[in-house]
């Protein structure tokens, strides 16, 4: 969605559920990489747009940053999106 002239907003889901099921937690990996697919193509469409995000999936999600990492890796900095990951407090 975009907000102002240079600003886009993005949600990805990539969660199953609120709570671990079965020793597993919510974040699905390979559905936030989907999300990150339609976000590239986005990206790309928009020449040349970089992506800035937390670290996605590892918080009430339950995932591992380094998981998470070569997900987004694959998706978006590997063909050509500049990333930009924000450590929150």
């Amino acid at each position: 969605m975009q907000v102002e002239d240079d600003l886009w907003v993005a949600n990805v889901i990539g969660q199953e559920g609120l709570r671990a099921k079965d020793g597993r937690p919510p974040v699905r990996y390979a559905a936030i990489g989907e999300g990150l697919g339609v976000v590239r193509a986005k990206a790309e469409a928009l020449g040349g747009a970089s992506v800035h995000m937390p670290r996605i999936g590892c918080g009430l999600a339950g995932g591992k940053w380094e998981e998470m990492e070569p997900v987004i890796a694959r998706e978006l900095a590997e063909r050509g999106v500049p990333v930009t990951v924000y450590d929150l407090p």
